[in-house]
């Protein structure tokens, strides 16, 4: 923000979300994320633009400006050329460029049936699917490195990863590909992306796959010095886009020179970046408007640093007061929350199974007003009265006080009526 610029007001805050549904406790920006008006209304001038004269638009407006956007990324996550940036739907399909990637490593004979993948046991589930989809299939075998919680340190999650890698190896086993998550979805936690990459890089892992969907906008990201192959995040989470848009950085190397988007065009050939801007006639507006999404931060105090700041304070400080209203426990230190923080749950509700943990956040949708989601942890065994619902919960600038205080007192009054989660069974 220039210092002729002035910060933006609570009140332009509350105006800029005021399509959100008032009624509700929205304490879950981490699925969906959130997109302010202004920037809706910029979505919409590139829409209208396309539908008055697609020709036009096609040929004079929409290369330029998917560049502008790149470039713009490019600087955000420190990429040392623009070309290493495409522009996606989302972490979901960029997964799918870097799978169907490794794929033709198998069909070319370059990598050998029974050579193995290595994969946090918390990967976002479309994640697995499609490591399961391209790489299993083609041949390959899945190591998934099985993580404790709750956690208390990044060296649980070094060690594991680290035994990970050695099983992968035995038997003279060769490591073809790691996915890393850098914020794990659910539960949520900030893994400790660099040393995880450099221990692959000492293991001669081939290819190296960060999976950041939640981190543009929530945590740093610095491509160079994370060091990974492929690196994505979504744009539309905690980046402030319409759904949906994602970048997928390719590091400039050998590795990256035959990559390409699974949807085939007329501009195959011209690079994944280029692949990527043209995948057919359909709505790029979601990822045209990155420019605006800039000015927009830009009007907060200290920019996406200032906001990624205040959020991860407000979440550490919201989650901290529920613990303490609910007798409970943090799922992680809180330098290892994000934006988001796992906030443990009474026992007594009686969260037995992921399929208690859904019923319990509709519940909570239907007769409180409050949007957050469950995360069921199985207890260990010879726990007594264990923790085993935790709440995944979000800051983001629209969020207020009073959202979480509603969350605080809907528990509370759950507990005081002896509500355990086998009467929404029943």
């Amino acid at each position: 923000m220039s210092s002729t610029t002035k910060s933006i007001t609570e009140a332009e805050i509350e105006a800029e979300f005021s399509h959100h549904d008032p009624t509700i406790a929205r304490i879950n920006n981490g699925s969906f994320g959130s997109c302010p008006k202004s920037i809706i209304s910029a979505q919409q001038q590139y829409q209208l633009q396309f539908l008055q004269q697609p020709d036009h638009f096609y040929f004079n407006t929409l290369k330029s400006s998917m560049l502008n956007s790149r470039k713009l990324i490019q600087s955000l996550v420190n990429a040392e050329k623009v070309d290493e940036i495409s522009i996606v739907d989302n972490a979901t399909t960029a997964a799918a460029v870097v799978l169907q990637h490794i794929t033709w490593s198998f069909f070319s004979s370059q990598f050998q049936p029974g050579d193995a993948a290595v994969m946090l046991h918390y990967a976002y589930g479309s994640v697995k699917s499609s490591v399961h989809a391209y790489f299993t299939r083609a041949g390959g075998r899945v190591i998934e490195v099985h993580l404790p919680f709750p956690l208390c340190s990044n060296e649980e999650i070094v060690s594991e990863f680290d035994q990970a890698l050695k099983r992968a190896k035995m038997n003279g086993g060769k490591i073809r590909l790691a996915v890393i998550d850098h914020i794990t979805s659910m539960p949520s936690v900030v893994i400790p992306v660099k040393e995880l990459v450099q221990m692959c890089r000492n293991d001669g892992v081939d290819v190296i796959f960060v999976d950041g969907a939640h981190a543009i906008g929530n945590v740093e990201i610095d491509v160079r010095d994370i060091g990974a192959d492929f690196y994505t995040s979504n744009l539309h989470k905690w980046f402030f886009t319409p759904p949906s848009a994602a970048f997928l950085y390719c590091k400039r190397s050998d590795k990256g020179s035959n990559v390409h988007h699974p949807v085939v065009s007329v501009e195959y050939g011209n690079g994944l970046a280029i692949e990527s801007a043209w995948i057919g006639t359909r709505d790029y507006s979601a990822q045209l408007v990155i420019p605006e999404v800039v000015e927009f931060v830009n009007r907060f105090e200290g920019g996406i640093e200032g906001i990624r700041k205040r959020n991860c304070d407000m979440v550490v400080e919201m989650a901290e007061m529920l613990v303490k209203a609910w007798g409970t426990e943090l799922g992680t230190p809180i330098e290892m929350c994000s934006s988001m923080a796992m906030v443990g749950m009474p026992a007594c509700l009686g969260i037995s199974g992921n399929k208690d943990a859904l019923n319990l956040r509709t519940h909570l949708r239907v007769t409180f007003k409050v949007e957050v989601p469950i995360y069921y942890r199985a207890p260990l065994e010879g726990e007594v009265n264990p923790i085993t619902g935790y709440a995944r919960i979000s800051h983001q600038v629209y969020n207020t006080i009073e959202d979480y205080y509603r969350f605080r007192d809907a528990i509370i009054k759950l507990v005081n009526d002896d509500f355990t989660c086998a009467i929404l069974s029943n």
